[in-house]
């Protein structure tokens, strides 16, 4: 495993060793261990699974409150998309940042996210499968959003061809319309 930094030091790709021959690949995709060892204190108590069956399909930006904040490690299982998250920690250097990269399912890269940040994620391929750890059980009484094209953000979205958003997503205020959900704990 290799640990790459982002322009936010808090989100890291994780990059996974992948064995490969002429069967295929055999890749071991969460070793609490290992990520310990490099300052990762990730127990995930729950794994979710996304198909988006269009280009373009944007899931986000997402987050829940205390007290059941949740980090996150997030894999494609097929496809590629473009993974974002957005510090919403009240207080932190980096606050109202975004980081975005580019997670494939040929690549096996992750994008490790912890509490305090929005997350969302455009497809750029169709039939696209996305999987993530969460630390934390989905609480729909702490479930909060921001709407993803937030112009005060300045998120640089991949240009697709028309955005599919659910109706929940479209809807979601501007960051400037919510309390701080998250104040940095530097």
């Amino acid at each position: 495993m290799r640990i790459e930094p982002t322009k936010i030091a808090d989100v890291v790709r994780i990059i996974p060793r992948r064995f490969a021959d002429d069967r295929g690949h055999f890749v071991e995709v969460f070793n609490q261990r290992n990520l310990q060892a490099v300052g990762i204190d990730f127990r995930p108590v729950q794994e979710n699974h996304s198909l988006s069956r269009i280009v373009g399909t944007v899931r986000g930006l997402h987050f829940q409150r205390a007290p059941h904040t949740q980090a996150k490690i997030i894999r494609v299982l097929s496809g590629r998309i473009f993974d974002v998250a957005v510090d919403i920690r009240a207080g932190s250097p980096t606050w109202r940042q975004w980081v975005g990269v580019e997670l494939s399912s040929d690549g096996g890269e992750q994008l490790s996210i912890p509490a305090g940040f929005a997350h969302g994620f455009c497809t750029l391929e169709p039939d696209t499968e996305v999987a993530y750890l969460v630390d934390a059980n989905y609480s729909p009484e702490c479930d909060g959003a921001i709407q993803w094209n937030d112009e005060s953000l300045g998120i640089d979205w991949p240009r697709v061809a028309g955005a599919v958003v659910s109706a929940k997503d479209e809807k979601a205020p501007k960051l400037a319309e919510i309390d701080a959900p998250f104040v940095f704990q530097g």
